[in-house]
Formats: structure tokens, C-alpha cells, sequence
């Protein structure tokens, strides 16, 4: 009903609504229309109230709330389940949580902080309040578990062309699945998941994509950016993360129909690392030499200095 009330108020948006009218619309009493309108005022809207005009919705929060995300979206699967927390100490730790209780597929969990962000190789993840797409996805694809890690390539590439949209910026992407901008750091990405040898029960896809940050702390100062500092203007942050599930539904349903050619093919065109002189520390060993392609199932392919070639499941990759 808050929600209902918060549409009929945007619709409203260039004069007063009347408690009277919205009570008379939504089939409830005018009681009731303000104390919704009294927890939307607490939640950060902007609403003004005059006894003989009504309430006119005035300016929206800059907050990821489920009805603001929704109504930039376009999905049919993803975002049907919004779940929002003010804060969590990780979105891939509460959608584990969510994901074991049933949760359905493309149900989401949103956070306006993370107090214990997690990125690749356990490293933290720096993700302040109000400031960044702190997000993680749960997906139940009907895949083999050895195709599972094309969900991380095809969750780079969905966030690469969300922000081509929404900022006119070119991101690139190092394998194999770092965004950068400015050969700065943008959006990380972790994937986990839960399987048996032959069924994968589900994939959760966590996105951190820096937005509105103006600075970061020292120690990532030279290798972090936001998208507000590269395009010098601020950004809606519900609209952005509508439009990387818009963009991740499409890809997804790519994979799971079996055409990760074309997402591959979107993939090598945002490369930073093809073609290049690569250091990769797969944690087993140091592999050294030109990042030549990625093959069908989103390995890296590095030519060594002595013309071997090794094909790289997982590994941290460093430009030379």
C-alpha cells in the first residue's frame, strides 16, 4: 500500500493529491494514507502536506528502496524478489542466506553499505553508504557446473554495457571480470556457487560498482574510481542498478540458451588484456606472456615467451 501510494504521488507529481483521492483510489482510509505517508517521510522522501490541497511528493531519496529500483527495470525474471537492507556486513553473504531458504531465481539483495565487503582472493571490498550498487544476484541456471564460471564473464559484460548506456563512458574489462575506467578499478565482481557434480543448485553473482565516491581512501586511491569522477556529474543510483539487471537479464538469458559465442564475442570487444603483455598469478604459478583470446568456455589464452600455450580457469591478472 506505501508503495501504491509513493506511484499515485509520482504520478501526482506536478500538483497536490488529496488524502480524500488517494483513500478514494486505493480502497483505504484516510488514516491510513497518512501514517503511510508519515513512513515514507521517514524513510527520506520529500513530501509536503497541506491541509486543504493535500500531499505533493517533492524530492525522492538517493537510496536503493525495491520501488524506486523497480521502476527502472524491464526484466522478466530478475528483480522479482527485491530484498533491501539499510545495512549488511556482505549482499553475497545474505544471498547465500536468502538462496538456501528457497529463494527464486533472479532474486535480488540490495544494501545502501557493506561493513564487510568482499571481493576477489578475499580482499575487502570498500563499499560506504550511499554511494556505490552494493548488489548480488541469485541465479538458478539449468547448467553443468563446469559452465558456471561463464557466469562471471557474462556478468562483466552486462555491467560494462550498463554503464556504456547510462554514462556514455567505455569501460573496459580485464579478465575476467575487473570494469575499469581510466585503467582504474570500477566494479568488481564475485561469483560463488553452490553445486553437485552434475546439477548446480545455485550462482550467486555479487556486484560492487563504485557511483557517486568522490574519494577514496589512500591505499586504493590510485587504482579506484567512480563513475561520478570520470564523467564529472552525479547519477541516479536506482536507475543504474535497474539498468545492469535490464542488461544482466539479457545476458543470462544468452547462457542459459546456449549462446555464449555472442557474450563472448561482447566480452573480447571491452578486453583491456587481449593482445597485451600479461603477468598471471594463478596462485599455483606466475604465467607470463600475450593474452590471445578467450576460448568457448571463457578460459584466458596466454601465448608464454617460448610459444607455449596455457589456458587459465582463475588467476589474477596484471598488465605489463
Amino acid at each position: 500500500m506505501k508503495n501504491e501510494i509513493l506511484r499515485l504521488l509520482k504520478k501526482q507529481s506536478s500538483g497536490y493529491l488529496s488524502g480524500e483521492e488517494i483513500s478514494s483510489l486505493l480502497g483505504v482510509s484516510r488514516t491510513a494514507v497518512w501514517k503511510h505517508i508519515k513512513t515514507l517521510k521517514a524513510e527520506g522522501y520529500i513530501i509536503d502536506s497541506q491541509t486543504k490541497n493535500g500531499y505533493r511528493l517533492i524530492q525522492v531519496p538517493d537510496c536503493l528502496y525495491p520501488a524506486e529500483v523497480r521502476e527502472y527495470l524491464s526484466t522478466q525474471v530478475l528483480g522479482r524478489e527485491l530484498f533491501y537492507l539499510p545495512s549488511v556486513s556482505s549482499t553475497n553473504r545474505e544471498a547465500r542466506e536468502k538462496a538456501e531458504e528457497g529463494a527464486e531465481d533472479g532474486a535480488v539483495v540490495l544494501a545502501e553499505i557493506q561493513t564487510a565487503g568482499r571481493g576477489r582472493l578475499g580482499r575487502e571490498w570498500y563499499s560506504p553508504a550511499q554511494t556505490g550498487l552494493w548488489m548480488s544476484v541469485i541465479l538458478r541456471p539449468e547448467i553443468v557446473p563446469a559452465d558456471a564460471p561463464k557466469l562471471t564473464l557474462t556478468a562483466a559484460v552486462a555491467v560494462a554495457e550498463a554503464v556504456m548506456t547510462e554514462t556514455g563512458l567505455n569501460p573496459g574489462i580485464k579478465w575476467p571480470n575487473d570494469i575499469l575506467l581510466s585503467r582504474k578499478k570500477v566494479c568488481g565482481i564475485l561469483t560463488e556457487m553452490k553445486a553437485d557434480m552434475d546439477r548446480v543448485h545455485y550462482v550467486i553473482v555479487g556486484i560492487g560498482l563504485n557511483i557517486s565516491q568522490e574519494n577514496f581512501p589512500e591505499d586504493i586511491r590510485d587504482i579506484a574510481t567512480s563513475l561520478t569522477l570520470e564523467a564529472e556529474k552525479k547519477f541516479n543510483r536506482a536507475k543504474i542498478a535497474g539498468a545492469v539487471l535490464n542488461s544482466l537479464e539479457k545476458y543470462y538469458f544468452k547462457l542459459i540458451n546456449n549462446d555464449f559465442g555472442a557474450i563472448r564475442n561482447e566480452w573480447k570487444r571491452h578486453s583491456v588484456n587481449l593482445g597485451h603483455k600479461v603477468s598471471v598469478n594463478t596462485l599455483g604459478e606466475v604465467i607470463e606472456g600475450i593474452a590471445e583470446d578467450i576460448d568457448e568456455n571463457g578460459l584466458l589464452v596466454v601465448k608464454e615467451i617460448g610459444g607455449s600455450i596455457k589456458k587459465i580457469t582463475a588467476g589474477d591478472v596484471t598488465l605489463r
